[in-house]
């Protein structure tokens, strides 16, 4: 690659989903500040959306609150219809949304307490909705031959210090989808990889973890602490931009040095 070797996301199409708060709002800011037009997906906080578009907007970027659950088809369709109506095309892809969970290794629902239910409904979470999202964005992208899809992951899948079988095992899936993905439509300019954070903290999901799980991670962990939301962020900028034009089918781990591939 020669010339500019800059992110290259000013004026880009982004959608993040599950972009209302947590890991996918600090995604939806990161790209605002690159210049990007942010669609921020979310399902039911209407005044935390607006937040995340007012944020948006404040950093140089501009921004389009979008509700839609990701884990249902139609709204999903009427979802990539807009926007392809309003804006003409779609850039960027980060598959964030998932289903509610807590890391709370006290309360987890032991291998043999789960039911095939709680797999299905984390299935439909982390696959199913990045599924219809990437089933929905691939015709435009065929059309442009361009194209950045970012599955988020966890480093679960590759180290599971906390056997958090359900999710872990729909966050698994996915990361198996993104690769047969990325072998598929390499050929047709559309790039698919993962990012896989560690433990971040705060978010709604780590809420109710406690201190000695992340005294133990922490201890295990090079760089000393815990991924924070903002951690998150770089990685998908990078993945997303030109600065990754031949990087395609990988994951990386945002968790210092946690997992080591």
């Amino acid at each position: 690659m020669s010339g500019d070797v800059g992110l290259n996301l000013t004026g880009k199409i982004a959608l993040v989903t599950g972009a209302s708060r947590g890991i996918g709002a600090e995604i939806a800011k990161g790209f605002a500040k690159q210049g990007a037009f942010v669609i921020v997906n979310y399902l039911q906080n209407d005044t935390a959306a607006d937040a995340v578009v007012s944020a948006c907007q404040s950093l140089g970027g501009d921004a389009w609150a979008i509700k839609a659950d990701v884990s249902q088809q139609a709204d999903v369709n009427r979802m990539i219809g807009e926007i392809l109506l309003e804006l003409g095309r779609i850039d960027i892809v980060v598959n964030n949304a998932f289903k509610a969970y807590s890391f709370n290794p006290e309360q987890r629902a032991l291998a043999w307490e789960l039911q095939w239910e709680d797999y299905q409904a984390q299935l439909d979470g982390a696959l199913r909705s990045a599924f219809y999202v990437t089933q929905a964005v691939m015709p435009a992208m065929k059309q442009q031959s361009a194209g950045s899809i970012v599955n988020i992951v966890t480093n679960l899948i590759a180290r599971p210090i906390v056997p958090y079988l359900d999710y872990t095992t729909a966050k698994g899936a996915l990361l198996s989808y993104s690769r047969n993905l990325a072998a598929e439509l390499g050929a047709l300019g559309i790039r698919v990889n993962c990012v896989a954070p560690g433990l971040v903290f705060p978010t709604d999901a780590s809420k109710h973890t406690k201190e000695d799980v992340k005294d133990l991670i922490i201890a295990q962990t090079p760089l000393g602490r815990l991924a924070q939301p903002q951690d998150v962020v770089g990685p998908v900028l990078f993945l997303a931009s030109s600065l990754a034009d031949f990087v395609t089918g990988q994951t990386i781990h945002v968790d210092g040095g946690f997992v080591m591939t």
